[in-house]
């Protein structure tokens, strides 16, 4: 920092907002909230930035893509403020976030794997007369659970049986025991009712298991792609941290 200032480079808001592909406005936004360190003022009060600026932006955009615009800018502000905990703090919540994330994906991968084709049960005689599926009583002891836990599943949006309309009973039918299979497998690997239902939205929005292949395989790249971001980013903030000396 010190050796910048001293060579005398400065930098109107403009070129540094061209040399990033951004407005005044933004570059001045920026500043006001901490990502950039405070700017030096002509006798005029016009801004006067610098390269230190200039890596401060390029640290900035780099952490965006793997931390989001929020987490970025809170890692910013607290590297300018010279609070270099709270910022390394920050980075591994993020890296803490991915590897959570790929657990869950590992779960999900593992859960299909285990249920595998045959486990998924094809249209058959149903448990009355002209309808498919299976009442509570038989799913809850394929699955080893009592029917309350089905019940208790139906109520966080992991099954939606359909009633038998002469009956009123629950009837589960093929789509439903594919759910509650995923379910009863995520749930041995510890996860909590809210955590799987969206993983059972993004099944039923696939169409059935098939499917789900290419949205997980999408979900691996995004996953990758992510991880590959965070370290980007390091590597701009390590830049500007010597920078600041």
């Amino acid at each position: 920092m010190r050796q910048n200032l001293q060579n005398g480079v400065r930098l109107r808001p403009v070129d540094l907002a061209r040399g990033h592909g951004l407005s005044t406005q933004a570059v001045r936004n920026y500043e006001e909230a901490g990502v950039l360190p405070a700017a030096g003022r002509t006798p005029h009060g016009y801004r006067i930035y610098t390269s230190l600026h200039a890596g401060a932006l390029d640290a900035f955009l780099a952490l965006v893509p793997g931390h989001g615009h929020q987490a970025a800018t809170s890692i910013m502000r607290a590297v300018n403020q010279g609070a270099l905990e709270e910022a390394f703090g920050l980075i591994d919540e993020g890296h803490a976030q991915l590897l959570d994330d790929r657990r869950t994906l590992q779960a999900v991968e593992g859960a299909l794997r285990d249920l595998g084709p045959a486990a998924i049960p094809g249209p058959g005689p149903g448990p009355g007369p002209g309808s498919g599926g299976t009442f509570i009583g038989p799913l809850a002891g394929r699955l080893g659970i009592r029917p309350a836990t089905l019940r208790k599943w139906e109520r966080a949006g992991l099954v939606s049986p359909r009633r038998d309309p002469r009956t009123g009973y629950r009837v589960y039918g093929e789509a439903d025991v594919r759910d509650a299979l995923l379910a009863h497998q995520l749930r041995r690997g510890g996860y909590l009712l809210e955590q799987i239902a969206p993983l059972i939205a993004q099944v039923r929005a696939a169409g059935g298991l098939e499917p789900l292949e290419a949205a997980l395989r999408d979900w691996r790249g995004r996953l990758s792609a992510r991880g590959r971001a965070l370290l980007a980013g390091a590597a701009e903030l390590e830049g500007y941290l010597r920078e600041r000396g």
